[in-house]
C-alpha cells in the first residue's frame, strides 16, 4: 500500500532544485576549469577499453539523467524522503567534486567528428563536460541516487523492467560516448552507494550515530579491520591492473572497522523486515559474503536450532526455509540479512558480532522472548548461534526466573547446544543483570 503523499512537497523539491542546480555548474564547471590549467593531470586506462565502441545514439540517455535528476523530485511523499534524497544527491556533489580536485585524471580517447542530432548534442556536452575530472564519475553517482528513488516507487512488472533497463542504458552510456574509462564506473558507483548509506531513507544517518563505544573490545575489532582494509589497499595500489579491485572488499572492511569503532550495529543498517539497505548490500558485499560464509562453515556439522526450554530455540541465522516451523524469530545479528517466512512474527534486535550485547539490549531481548514465545516455537539466532543469542537467551532465563543464577542457565544452554560459547564479557554483564547492579 502506497503511503499518502505529505503536503507541500512540490514547492520543496523545487527549492532544493533551485540550491542544487547552480551548485552542480559552478563547481563542476570551476573544477574542470581549474584542472584543464594543471600539469600534473594522469590517466588511468586499461589496455582492453580500446575495443569499446562509440555509439552516437548513446548521446540520448547520457543525457536523459539530467531529465530524470530533475523528475526524481516529484517522487518522495514525505519532506524526509525528500530531504534524504537531495542531501545524497548534494553529498555526491561534493564527495566527486573534492576527488576531482585532489586526483585529477583526464579521458584520453580522441572522439571523431559527428554531425547531425547526435552530433550536436555531443557538441553541446563537450562546451561544458572537458575530458578532465574522471573518477569518480559523477554522473554515475548521481544515477546510482536517482535508480534508487526511481526503483522505490516505480510500481509495475513491465514499468520497473523499463526502469531498470533505461538505467543500465545510462550507466552503459558513459563509455559508449566516450566520455569515461572504465575505472569511473565503479568509483563513481562507490561514491552513489556511500551517499545512500550516509542518508538512509529510513533511521538515523551514520554521522548521527557515531559516538566514542565504551568498550575496549571494539576498539581492538575496529583496529584489526582498519590495518585489513589498509593491506587491501596497499596491495591494490602496488600491483594496479585488476589487482585494483581488492580496493571494494578494502572499503568494505574500513566501513566494519568504523561501526566497530564509531557508529555501532546501526550501521549496518539491518531493517525491521530483518533485511540490509541496498547501500549496505553493494558496499559491504565482500564482507558479507565473507560473514555469510564463515556462518554456514562453523555450523556445517551442527545446522539446526536446539530448543533450550519452553518451545524457545537457538539456533543459527536461518536460510530461506529453514525457519519455516518457527512461529517467531528474534534476530541478533547486525551484519547478515534474514527473509522472515510469510505470517512469520520477526523482532530485530542487531548486535555487533564478537562483542557482549549491553544490558540494554539484554533487557529488550528478555521481554521479546517472553511476548514471542507466546505465538509458537521461538528461534533465537545470530550469525552461529552460539555466542550474542545464547547471550540473551541466558538473560531471558534468569530474568524470567526460571533459572536462579547465571551458571543454571549457562548449564541449561549447554546441555540444549554443547558449543556455545559465553566469553567473560557476557558472564560479567549477566551476573549484573543477576544481581540487578547493571545501569
Amino acid at each position: 500500500m502506497q503511503v499518502p503523499r505529505e503536503a507541500g512537497l512540490i514547492r520543496r523539491g523545487v527549492l532544493w532544485l533551485l540550491l542544487l542546480g547552480p551548485l552542480f555548474f559552478l563547481s563542476y564547471g570551476l573544477s574542470n576549469h581549474y584542472t584543464a590549467q594543471r600539469d600534473d593531470v594522469g590517466s588511468l586506462v586499461f589496455e582492453w577499453e580500446r575495443a569499446i565502441p562509440l555509439w552516437k545514439w548513446s548521446i540520448v540517455p547520457y543525457w536523459s539523467i539530467d531529465l530524470l535528476y530533475g523528475l526524481s523530485f516529484l517522487l518522495p511523499r514525505s519532506r524526509l524522503e525528500m530531504d534524504r534524497h537531495a542531501l545524497r544527491l548534494l553529498s555526491a556533489q561534493l564527495i566527486c567534486v573534492t576527488c576531482f580536485l585532489l586526483w585529477p585524471l583526464r579521458f584520453t580517447f580522441e572522439r571523431p567528428e559527428m554531425d547531425g542530432l547526435f552530433g550536436w548534442l555531443f557538441d553541446v556536452l563537450m562546451g561544458f563536460d572537458k575530458p578532465y575530472n574522471q573518477a569518480p564519475s559523477l554522473h554515475i553517482a548521481l544515477l546510482v541516487i536517482v535508480w534508487a528513488m526511481f526503483a522505490r516507487h516505480t510500481r509495475g512488472t513491465g514499468l520497473r523492467l523499463l526502469m531498470h533497463g533505461w538505467m543500465a542504458l545510462i550507466g552503459l552510456s558513459v563509455l559508449t560516448t566516450w566520455q569515461h574509462h572504465f575505472i569511473d564506473l565503479p568509483t563513481g558507483a562507490l561514491a552513489g552507494f556511500l551517499c545512500l548509506w550516509l542518508w538512509p531513507r529510513d533511521g538515523q544517518s551514520p554521522l548521527r550515530l557515531a559516538r566514542l563505544p565504551a568498550s575496549a573490545r571494539r576498539y581492538h575489532l575496529a583496529a584489526r579491520y582498519a590495518v585489513a582494509a589498509g593491506l587491501l589497499a596497499a596491495l591494490a595500489f602496488t600491483l594496479q591492473g585488476i589487482w585494483l579491485w581488492l580496493l571494494w572488499p578494502g572499503v568494505a572492511l574500513l566501513l566494519v572497522a568504523l561501526n566497530y569503532g564509531l557508529i555501532g550495529p546501526g550501521g549496518f543498517q539491518k531493517g525491521a523486515d530483518g533485511r540490509q539497505s541496498c547501500a549496505v548490500r553493494w558496499l559491504l558485499a565482500p564482507y558479507l559474503a565473507a560473514a555469510w560464509i564463515n556462518s554456514r562453515l562453523w555450523t556445517r556439522r551442527h545446522p539446526q536450532a536446539d530448543e533450550v526450554c519452553d518451545g524457545v530455540f537457538l539456533g543459527r541465522l536461518p536460510a530461506n526455509g529453514e525457519a519455516a516451523d518457527f512461529a517467531s524469530i528474534l534476530d541478533l545479528c547486525a551484519e547478515l540479512s534474514l527473509r522472515p517466512e510469510p505470517g512469520q512474527h520477526y523482532r530485530g534486535l542487531p548486535s555487533l558480532d564478537l562483542v557482549a550485547p549491553d544490558s540494554d539490549l539484554c533487557r529488550d531481548a528478555a521481554q521479546a522472548i517472553e511476548t514471542l514465545r507466546g505465538h509458537g516455537p521461538l528461534l533465537v539466532c545470530c550469525a552461529l548461534g552460539y555466542s550474542r543469542s545464547a547471550s540473551v537467551v541466558a538473560a531471558w532465563l534468569v530474568l524470567s526466573g526460571r533459572c536462579a543464577t547465571v551458571d543454571a542457565a549457562e548449564a541449561l544452554i549447554r546441555r540444549a547446544r554443547p558449543g556455545v560459547v559465553l566469553y567473560p564479557a557476557h558472564r560479567h554483564l549477566l551476573e549484573q543483570l543477576t544481581s540487578g547492579t547493571c545501569p
